[in-house]
């Protein structure tokens, strides 16, 4: 085939995590034309370990990270209104006690240790209470509720907690399913022109002439790809497809920060968060999941295997469980533990001391020694969108044909519906098909949003939606998975696309394997 008459696409991008398919969403949006490769799943690795929250990082005032956090903070709101059906409101509980201690090498820290010695280590509660009224103020809130202070010796919400909390206030982030974020990215992207190649291996890449040649690797073998830029987005692995796939000079150093979770079954009977702090200067989240478990984490460790082998240690694990059991009345125990998810996080190498000091901004390295390269390294699931169009900004001048900044607002697949509209929703969807199970009907909105209604077309009946493999999951809505949403086993179906898999005994998980390894091979 001759040089003429290969097709080039303007983007080819390395990475189906949120990064990834963040860029795609956004170029294809503008015009452009863009492949996608992920090696494996979509979100398979760190898109898929988050701790499910967007939120500002409240924690992350203390070592001013103040464009950061505020970027967030606006970011909440705009995602918010963008895919209710994934993401919504949560409250989280903060309790205060004057016998904590704090590490002392923050830039808060440093100030509190020369302006108020006496203070050794302490917060005082003045403190906290003004990083709450910047967490409320930085980032123009508009949906979301403000802070309000708890009396936790008399607030039901206190009740889960150690008598020595009293003190305490409640303020607003919001939750969202990380993967199926992801999924709805590269759907949207697809249907914008985009082409998503999941299973699919970039072996190489180099510079020819005005653009690249990729080599990539999937289920239709050896493939050549032409495009004029290249980027970068490969989460963990960014800095092996510098040195190891493009073979170029590297712009940037990655640090690779393990991040584990535990789930144990549910710790209180309300739906608010609590925001745990500790001496180490790490924060938890304890968080209503799924219904019937309590979601622990996160820790922050230096990651020094390889990226797809991150597992939650023992010590981690018994970390969280300590940790969790500081504020909890009751101990949280090692044998309560039914799940443990760990991913590690991209961050971008500032020489911080510590991984808990490590920032978690986003840094874009442009490579333009010949055809350009954009490599991304860290950022945060909150900012994603922000970090699609900071990438479209630097890729601007090579591609002046292309569109402006449009995603602001667009919903994505199923959340064309109002931010408070949840609920509304769910009872349309039950008039509509009155046989669905109250908790089936809630999670398919929670899911879908108003793609429910084309899952279940034609389904008069449970015995219409096909096979039950448990837990709810029918026939109809594994085939959605299978043509809509790039799902091809098992585990890409219960763990990401959906959190089943905690739902579903060990019989019932292989016989969905089964089920899919049958119609998969099918002719």
């Amino acid at each position: 085939m001759s040089s003429s008459a290969r097709h080039w696409d303007d983007l080819f991008i390395i990475g189906g995590g949120v990064n990834g398919c963040g860029i795609a969403r956004d170029a294809a949006g503008r015009g452009l034309s863009v492949t996608l490769a992920e090696m494996g799943d979509l979100a398979q690795a760190t898109s898929s370990a988050s701790t499910k929250l967007f939120h500002g990082g409240l924690r992350y005032l203390e070592f001013f990270e103040f464009r950061l956090v505020r970027e967030a903070l606006e970011e909440r709101e705009i995602l918010l209104a963008a895919m209710p059906h994934i993401s919504w409101p949560m409250r989280f509980v903060l309790p205060w006690s004057a016998d904590m201690r704090f590490p002392t090498d923050t830039p808060t820290s440093r100030i509190l240790s020369v302006a108020m010695p006496w203070l050794r280590g302490r917060r005082p509660a003045w403190l906290i209470r003004l990083g709450l009224f910047l967490y409320d103020h930085l980032g123009g809130r508009k949906i979301l509720a403000g802070t309000r202070r708890l009396d936790l010796s008399r607030d039901p919400l206190g009740q889960p907690l150690k008598p020595g909390f009293r003190r305490g206030w409640e303020y607003s982030d919001c939750w969202v399913q990380d993967a199926r974020l992801v999924v709805l990215n590269a759907r949207d992207a697809q249907a914008r022109g985009a082409t998503i190649l999941t299973r699919t291996r970039v072996t190489h890449a180099k510079r020819a002439g005005a653009g690249w040649r990729i080599t990539t690797q999937g289920q239709d073998g050896t493939r050549i790809h032409h495009a004029r830029v290249l980027v970068n987005a490969a989460g963990p692995w960014v800095g092996e497809v510098i040195r190891d796939v493009a073979q170029v000079p590297a712009t940037g150093n990655v640090r690779l920060v393990r991040g584990s979770h535990i789930v144990v079954p549910r710790l209180y009977d309300h739906d608010r968060c609590y925001f745990f702090q500790g001496t180490d200067g790490r924060i938890i989240f304890a968080i209503p999941f799924e219904q019937d478990f309590t979601l622990i984490g996160t820790t922050d460790m230096d990651h020094h295997a390889p990226p797809g082998e991150a597992r939650c240690s023992q010590a981690e694990r018994d970390y969280l469980c300590t940790f969790a059991s500081q504020y909890f009345a009751a101990p949280v125990t090692p044998d309560q533990v039914v799940w443990t998810y760990s991913g590690v996080r991209p961050l971008y190498d500032d020489g911080a001391k510590s991984a808990t000091a490590a920032t978690r901004d986003y840094v874009l390295g442009l490579d333009d020694a010949g055809a350009p390269l954009l490599n991304v390294f860290g950022g945060k699931i909150t900012t994603y969108r922000r970090l699609a169009e900071a990438a479209m900004a630097r890729l601007a001048p090579f591609f002046p044909q292309a569109g402006g900044d449009w995603t602001a607002g667009v919903p994505l697949p199923g959340g064309d519906f109002p931010v408070d509209g949840a609920a509304d929703l769910l009872a349309r969807l039950r008039a509509a098909h009155p046989f669905l199970p109250a908790r089936l009907a809630r999670r398919l909105v929670r899911s879908y949003g108003t793609d429910a209604f084309l899952l279940l077309d034609g389904a008069a009946s449970m015995a219409d939606m096909g096979r039950d493999f448990g837990a709810g999951l029918t026939e109809a809505e594994v085939s959605w998975l299978l043509r809509q949403e790039f799902a091809r086993s098992a585990e890409d179906i219960l763990w990401r696309r959906s959190k089943l898999g905690l739902h579903m005994d060990d019989t019932q998980r292989r016989a969905l394997d089964s089920y899919l390894r049958a119609r998969l091979a099918a002719p």
